[in-house]
């Protein structure tokens, strides 16, 4: 029997523990959503609980496995596999995750950045399947990139490069990122971003016509909601669509610039906004491209689904 890779795909809702094979299929995998608000040597035990969990219920052993690759929503310092900084989860600041995790177990274990996880996951099984040079972006409650390069994830220095959602876009506007600074991609054109242009739109008169309660919070505004003002033709609704599928246009546009790549991958919760959205940003990217397009690009949505994160982060393994 070939090996299995084990993949832990930690995120800020939910925490997935998965036994993949190496042509990306899921073997079993445990999903549990209780590890919220504890800290992060809860979170460890958690982990170290539920590999070991699915290694019994499995009838397997370590030596089953060729490895275990992580997945963290933030940012990494990938070469001593030490957690940064994060915004979904409780501390995890200079916090050395993979040797938290590595004590516990005989075989090697990886810690990635989770776009650097599903990044890998589209250019191994998904959308840049046959490519060698890809770059995926994913558009969520944040922002974050996986950036391949001749059939390597390019980390840069540190480990966090692909930060494409603190690059800024517009400098006037006054909605302040989660870094502090004003006019970032994520303050502009995802789910963080959603509350502020809603009621900006308001307050420049825009009619919406949602079913909104008398005592209507703005905070509550997601991309769902958005989704369903998209369904019913929602002036409101489809006006914040149009201005954050430009700005994404533009980062796109700069991506492109700065690496020219073959392909550029859309991912991430927002991408539910369907053809409308993508259409834009193409739209939008072939303004500003114009003539300087010398070679076939392509902006695709991304394919392998919900559980990119956890093929991807096992899937380091084959990097």
């Amino acid at each position: 029997m070939e090996k299995l890779l084990c993949g832990v795909d930690l995120g800020g809702t939910k925490l997935s523990v998965g036994l993949i094979s190496v042509d990306g299929r899921i073997h079993d995998k445990l999903t549990v959503y209780d590890h919220v608000g504890k800290n992060e040597i809860m979170i460890v035990d958690q982990i170290i609980r539920l590999i070991k969990q699915l290694i019994s219920q499995n009838e397997l052993s370590e030596s089953d496995l060729r490895g275990i690759g992580i997945g963290f929503p933030g940012h990494v310092r990938y070469k001593d596999g030490h957690t940064l900084t994060t915004s979904n989860l409780k501390g995890f600041k200079n916090f050395p995750l993979r040797q938290a995790v590595a004590e516990h177990f005989m075989i090697p274990v990886l810690l990635d950045n989770d776009a650097n996880a599903q990044a890998f996951c589209e250019y191994k099984f998904g959308a840049g399947k046959g490519y060698d040079t890809v770059i995926f972006l994913t558009i969520s409650t944040g922002i974050g990139a996986g950036i391949i390069l001749n059939n390597k994830l390019y980390r840069g220095i540190t480990g966090t490069a692909g930060e494409f959602g603190h690059t800024i876009v517009n400098s006037d506007n006054n909605q302040i990122c989660t870094c502090g600074n004003e006019g970032c991609l994520m303050a502009c054109a995802c789910g963080l971003a959603l509350p502020y242009l809603f009621k900006k739109k308001t307050e420049q008169g825009i009619i919406t016509t949602l079913p909104l309660p008398d005592d209507f919070n703005y905070s509550h505004v997601d991309g769902k909601m958005i989704m369903k003002g998209l369904e019913i033709d929602d002036p409101l609704s489809k006006a914040i669509i149009q201005e954050c599928a430009d700005y994404i246009g533009i980062a796109v546009y700069n991506i492109f610039q700065i690496l020219n790549p073959p392909l550029i991958i859309l991912g991430g919760g927002l991408t539910c906004w369907g053809e409308t959205y993508l259409t834009r940003i193409r739209k939008k990217f072939h303004e500003l491209a114009r003539d300087m397009i010398f070679d076939k690009i392509e902006i695709v949505e991304a394919v392998a689904g919900g559980d990119a994160g956890l093929i991807g982060a096992a899937a380091l393994l084959l990097e």
